[in-house]
Order: structure tokens, then C-alpha cells, then sequence
């Protein structure tokens, strides 16, 4: 029942994804929608009975246990200069997840700007943030959120913020670099052994001042272990939807996408992967955080053994969950969930098929077109030819 009525509302969400989306090849010019006061009345309606009935789901089971008595638990260290978007984002994200409505309580997600009793940071706007917690105990939080500021600025805090980062990563708490933030924990030392993710601005800077730690630039966020990484902008959202997903549930991330949707006009987005995807709705946390790994590694397909390790499971354990929940191998699940977003693509976009082939983790485009025809009955060519011809 449960199952039903989310992929219900997931539709409803979907719809008005797509009325917003620049992919929609089969929207009616711009001048013909909603153009009477009725027709926006409507809208308005609609929009607001999803969120009513998000908010009106049960709680679904947590794939994360939290550190607190919310579902999510999240601190946040803010380093001189830094971007006030990212908070705008991570913070708006949390409280559109956290209670029903708009009314913002901090309910089922908690958010606290950690720093120094009485200190303000200053945005790279000019706009001070105050602390509102004196480094509390850092095992309350579920993550610890970093969001760095300009370079030049990068050393210039409390040593405490340091000590606090360290104590955290000490106590097993992962840690969130968003923005330049992946630099504050490799000067902390706390990437060793793991990947940072950072804006293509700052790919030289961080080779220069880290050459001995790994990087990458070709994706939004990137989860390793215990370190989380975000490249800014608007990616902090889909970062946040992510987490919020995976400790709060679908509903709650459907809710945040649907109030805080962003539109791009290139690249694989959130929002493009939930469209084409859907909502995962089953009751093994195992399933379920195998699934958010896959989905966030469509490009360069992970090993199962590699996803049952970050999961803290054993490959037969979690082929062995999959064959209950999904029917079928977590292997064949992730080659139909890579086919289902090159589907999407083929339908609802423009890009080459060379292009949508290398995004859903083919090796080149002739592996892609013979498994594609061997899972659809159909080469992509033809599928969008004929899918452009019903349009037409």
C-alpha cells in the first residue's frame, strides 16, 4: 500500500518536474500553458496536495540509524569567506525535510551552526553567520559539514575548528567537505585514503597544494566511506537529497526535489536520475543503501564486492537480500537501472548516444546499442526516431 501510494505521488512530482524541465521535447510552446487565472489556480492546488500528502506518509523504515533523537543530525562548521548558497541549500533542504508544510521546526532533521562562543563568520557576500553551539559533543551529530570559504582565507580560524574536525573524524562521525571544504580536510589530514570531489575552478589548486591525495572533478558530490565531498553550488542540494533519502526516506526527499528543484541544461542531475530511476521504496536498509550507491555510480559502475564493503555487508549477504526484495541479482538490478536512465535520456534529451552510453557506464557505444536492443526489443536510434515521430 505503502509502495503504491509513493510511486502515486512520485508521478504527480514527476509531472511538474517535467513541466519545468528544458528535456521535455513534447511541451507546447511557452505561450500556451497556464495562461488563465484558473489554470494557475490549479497548479497551485496540485502542488500543494503533493506536499500535504508527502507529509501525511508514514515514516519508513531508516537505512542509517541516527546519533539522535531526529532522523538526521546534522553539524556545520563554517570556514572565513565561505559561500553562503551552500548554507542556503543544505540548511533549506533540512527544514523542507524536517516538518510538514513550511513550517520549518526541527523535527525529524536537526541543523547547528558549530564555532566559537559569541563569533560570527563572514560569508564571501559580507554577511556574518553567528555560532549558535559552542563545539558541543561531536557524536550528537550523524555528519559533521565543512563548508570552506576562498583559499587565501583557508588557515584563518581557531585552531579549535581543527581540533574539532580531528575529534570527529576520530569518533567514527563522517565528515562532509562542501564547497572548498574538501581543502580544510585535506590540510587537516583527514583524506588520506580517500577521494575528494571539487569544482573544475579549483582542479589546479588542490593537485598543487595535495599532490600526493586523489581527485576528481567529473561529478556533483562523491561519497568514500566516511567522507563525503561536494563540489557547490547547486549540487549541494542533490547532495542533501541524497542524505536526506537515505536517513529520512524517499518521501522526504521527494518533498525536498519538489520544493527546490533546479533545472540545468547539461550533465546528469539529481533530479534527471529521479525522474528516469524513481523512488525505491522496500523495507531492507541493505537493498535500499545498495541502490543509493548504484545510483550515484551510473558513469563508472562499481564492483558489487566494492558496494557490500561500504555497506558493511558481505557480497552473498547482499545478494541474498536482493533476491528477496527485488527478485533478482544485485549485478542485473544495476545493468537494468543503468538501461532504464539511458531509456530516459534517449526519450526526454538531445545528447548523442555515444554520449548517453558513456553516462550510464558502457565501455562504448556498440556494447550499449546491442544491450539495449537485446533488453528493449529496439536499437536507441529507432526508439528515438520513433518516440520523435509520435511527438511530431
Amino acid at each position: 500500500m505503502i509502495c503504491r501510494k509513493i510511486e502515486e505521488l512520485r508521478q504527480g512530482c514527476l509531472g511538474l518536474i517535467r513541466r519545468a524541465s528544458p528535456y521535455n521535447l513534447g511541451d507546447p510552446p511557452s505561450s500556451s500553458r497556464m495562461t488563465t487565472a484558473d489554470n494557475s489556480s490549479q497548479v497551485t492546488q496540485t502542488a500543494h496536495q503533493l506536499v500535504e500528502q508527502l507529509d501525511a506518509l508514514p515514516r519508513t523504515l531508516q537505512a542509517r540509524p541516527s546519533r539522535s533523537g531526529a532522523e538526521l543530525s546534522v553539524g556545520i562548521l563554517l570556514w572565513p569567506r565561505f559561500p553562503m548558497l551552500s548554507l542556503g541549500g543544505l540548511c533549506d533542504a533540512l527544514r523542507h525535510a524536517a516538518d510538514r508544510g513550511d513550517q520549518s521546526r526541527q523535527l525529524r532533521c536537526l541543523w547547528t551552526i558549530v564555532g566559537a562562543q559569541g563569533e560570527s563568520v563572514e560569508a564571501s557576500c559580507g554577511i556574518p553567520v553567528q555560532a549558535q553551539s559552542t563545539f558541543p559533543d561531536v557524536t550528537q551529530f550523524d555528519y559533521l559539514v565543512v563548508i570552506g570559504g576562498l583559499l587565501p582565507h583557508l588557515d584563518q580560524v581557531d585552531r579549535r575548528y581543527w581540533d574539532y574536525l580531528k575529534q570527529a573524524a576520530e569518533a567514527g562521525v563522517p565528515l562532509i567537505g562542501m564547497c572548498t571544504g574538501s581543502f580544510v580536510l585535506a590540510r587537516a589530514g583527514l583524506m588520506e585514503d580517500h577521494v575528494a570531489c571539487v569544482h573544475s575552478f579549483h582542479l589546479d589548486d588542490y593537485r598543487r597544494m595535495f599532490p600526493a591525495l586523489r581527485v576528481v572533478t567529473h561529478a556533483d558530490y562523491l561519497i568514500d566511506g566516511t567522507r563525503i565531498t561536494c563540489a557547490g553550488g547547486i549540487s549541494v542540494v542533490e547532495m542533501a537529497a541524497r542524505l536526506i533519502s537515505l536517513h529520512c526516506g524517499p518521501d522526504r526527499a521527494s518533498k525536498v526535489i519538489h520544493q527546490m528543484t533546479v533545472s540545468r541544461q547539461g550533465g546528469s542531475s539529481f533530479v534527471e536520475r529521479r525522474a528516469a530511476l524513481g523512488y525505491l521504496s522496500v523495507e531492507d536498509a541493505t537493498v535500499r543503501h545498495a541502490v543509493l550507491l548504484m545510483e550515484e555510480n551510473l558513469e563508472a559502475p562499481l564492483n558489487i564486492v566494492v558496494i557490500a564493503k561500504m555497506i558493511g555487508t558481505s557480497v552473498r549477504n547482499l545478494e541474498r537480500a536482493f533476491a528477496t526484495e527485488m527478485n533478482t541479482s544485485p549485478n542485473e538490478f544495476y545493468r537494468r537501472m543503468r538501461l532504464r536512465y539511458a531509456r530516459w535520456m534517449l526519450v526526454n534529451t538531445a545528447r548523442k548516444i555515444t554520449d548517453i552510453a558513456y553516462e550510464c557506464g558502457f565501455a562504448d557505444s556498440a556494447h550499449f546499442i546491442r544491450v539495449f536492443r537485446e533488453a528493449y526489443g529496439v536499437t536507441p536510434g529507432k526508439l528515438r526516431a520513433s518516440r520523435g515521430a509520435a511527438a511530431a
